[in-house]
Order: C-alpha cells, then structure tokens, then sequence
C-alpha cells in the first residue's frame, strides 16, 4: 500500500473527497479506494469538526454498530479513535505500528509517529469487519 498518496489532501471540515477532507472523510476515503468500503459520510451530522461533542457522538455511534471490532492491537487500515478537548472526536488510520495517517487543523493530511503524547490520547483501536 502506497500510503503517500494520502499525504498532502487539505484539511477542510466536512470534506469528503481529495479536494478536501476531514478526518473522517479522509479515513472513509482509504477505506474505499484501498478496500472497496463504502462508509457512511456523516457529513450532515455535525456542523464541523471543532464541534467536538457533536463529532464524539457520531464516532460512539458508527463504532458500536456491526461491522466495527474493537481491537487490542493495531495493524494497517484499523481506525484509531483520539480525545481531543476532551471527547473522542478525533480519527487517524493505522499505517503500521508505529504511525498513522490523519488530518491536522488547519493543513493536510500527514502521516505521523505514533508518539507518547498521541498514545495519551488514544480511546479505541476499532477494525472493520472486512478486514477481519
């Protein structure tokens, strides 16, 4: 898997295709071009992403549905779940052990370490029932 072909997608709230993305749309649209997974876009369910407790909602939500298993340890493709301001509003997608690609406010989509500070923050490793 390529995963630079991810890298440098803006960062725009609610966007859900490569002219822009938010994390969630930038999960779903891995999730499609690399497996074939069509996920839910969401994108009338919050108003934007810094409406944290609107987006936690929503991640409780599609993560307790069927085709999500919450797992111990992750591999490629896993969706990771992040508190941020306090809720668990924030996604980033497992690219190994030790990164993950995901949004930053503000820029593009990067592909960082998974560091001490991320690891504190880290509320759920989940994996879609196709890649089980």
């Amino acid at each position: 898997m390529d995963w630079s072909r991810y890298v440098g997608i803006p960062e725009r709230d609610l966007g859900r295709d490569r002219s822009g993305v938010d994390c969630w749309g930038l999960y779903r649209l891995v999730m499609a071009e690399a497996h074939g997974i069509e996920l839910p876009s969401y994108a009338g369910d919050y108003l934007c992403s810094r409406e944290r407790a609107q987006a936690a909602a929503v991640a409780r939500g599609e993560l307790a549905q069927t085709p999500w298993h919450e797992v111990e340890t992750p591999q490629p493709f896993d969706l990771l779940l992040f508190r941020m301001h306090g809720h668990a509003s924030h996604i980033g997608a497992c690219v190994d052990r030790l990164h993950m690609l995901h949004t930053e406010r503000n820029g593009a989509s990067v592909i960082v370490r998974m560091d001490d500070a991320w690891k504190r923050r880290l509320r759920g490793i989940y994996r879609h029932e196709a890649l089980l």
